[in-house]
């Protein structure tokens, strides 16, 4: 079976998007499938119209040009011509029997369009949906005629797509409820490569210098990108009343991004800018040396639209490497995560609960063992990813007949 992946982007950039991209990829392979793989313009300027990384071969699309290409809508409607331009000639050449379109919805309606030109089925794998994400992001707001129009877009190519594809069951209900008969629609788990993830080492002293975090402070931390949603200016908030009982502590956050500068101002008039370590972005192959450093992991996502349909990739990735780790209870982290057995979820939007769950977590030494040995079992035994690619079979199958 010839399977043609429409990716948004791919390695050698990295997020969450990308490592779930290659691990599927890779999985497939295990199974027999020849796969492909097309990125759309925003993987970058285009030095090469194909490229290997990592083992797996990419082709690549170059930027698309017109009159408006550089307006908001018409930089969207330039992308989406210049990637149907460039998958027709990539589904021409290899002759897939499957086009499978990764979000967002400006990959799905390319591909739609060259499938019905070339006779080929395609299927959608939704990760997030765009309007939803366009909210978070603060580029429109919900009610707005951009989000309306971006939800019917989103809704169009659900409903045109041979068979649709999801990450979680929260995604998986929506789409159900925008008429969509549930059997068109497969979950897809997010999932991790347990083999990828060691578990945590004794921190290195020489970096805990650099950062200013002395011994015998207590880190709790947060490795990742700072959006709005992920609810760090929560953590902050709770910081104070953290420090009254446990003084030792430290708040490290590593990474970047659109909050960075409230959460410093944050910290600064709550008086705690001297608990508060940010370390920047590091390099991925450095990033387990800072999650050494940590004790505790906070994600404090904030209940919202998003938090609540989508599943994160984070607190998987802690119970891999055997860390502790407390979460707000949006829906996305109810799916994921059983309290007091796989880590600790506390009331979301709570600053009081989530200080009272960080302290009764660290005041409980005797739970630890517990949930790490709990957590890697789960992602050992039930969130790989051999178990999730396996739940592509039956509608490819189906599909290449």
């Amino acid at each position: 079976m010839r399977i043609l992946h429409v990716l948004d982007h791919s390695i050698p950039l990295h997020s969450g998007y990308t490592f779930r991209t290659a691990s599927i990829l890779r999985e497939q392979r295990v199974l027999g499938w020849e796969t492909f793989h097309i990125t759309s313009p925003k993987q970058g300027a285009v030095t090469a119209l194909e490229e290997d990384v990592d083992g797996l071969h990419f082709f690549r699309s170059p930027a698309g040009t017109g009159p408006f290409a550089d307006l908001p809508v018409g930089r969207e409607v330039a992308l989406m011509k210049a990637l149907a331009k460039r998958l027709e000639e990539v589904a021409r050449q290899i002759e897939p029997d499957i086009i499978h379109a990764h979000s967002p919805v400006l990959n799905a309606l390319p591909a739609l369009q060259v499938g019905r030109k070339l006779g080929i089925p395609v299927v959608y794998e939704i990760r997030a949906f765009w309007e939803d994400a366009a909210v978070d992001h603060g580029t429109t707001n919900q009610g707005s005629l951009r989000y309306r129009a971006t939800r019917g877009l989103e809704t169009r190519a659900i409903h045109r797509a041979d068979h649709v594809f999801t990450i979680c069951e929260g995604l998986r209900a929506d789409i159900v409820a925008r008429g969509v008969a549930s059997g068109k629609v497969t979950v897809i788990p997010n999932a991790v490569n347990v083999d990828s993830f060691s578990l945590a080492s004794p921190p290195d002293p020489a970096l805990q210098a650099k950062l200013g975090l002395e011994p015998g402070c207590t880190v709790v931390g947060f490795v990742g990108s700072f959006y709005a949603y992920e609810g760090l200016d929560l953590l902050i908030t709770a910081l104070p009343a953290l420090l009254k009982e446990r003084p030792e502590v430290k708040v490290l956050l590593v990474g970047g991004g659109s909050q960075e500068a409230n959460l410093r101002q944050q910290a600064q008039q709550l008086g705690v800018a001297d608990k508060v370590v940010f370390a920047g972005r590091v390099p991925h192959q450095d990033v387990n040396r800072y999650y050494d450093l940590i004790k505790v992991l906070a994600y404090p996502r904030h209940p919202m639209r998003l938090t609540e349909l989508v599943t994160p990739l984070k607190p998987l990735e802690a119970m891999a490497q055997g860390q502790l780790f407390v979460a707000s209870d949006v829906g996305g982290h109810k799916e994921l995560i059983e309290h007091n057995k796989t880590g600790v979820l506390f009331k979301a939007g709570s600053s009081e609960a989530l200080a009272q769950s960080l302290l009764g977590l660290l005041n409980n030494p005797s739970l630890w063992p517990v949930l790490k040995a709990n957590g890697r079992a789960y992602v050992e035994n039930v969130r790989n990813w051999k178990n999730s690619v396996s739940n592509y079979q039956e509608p490819y199958q189906r599909l290449a007949k």
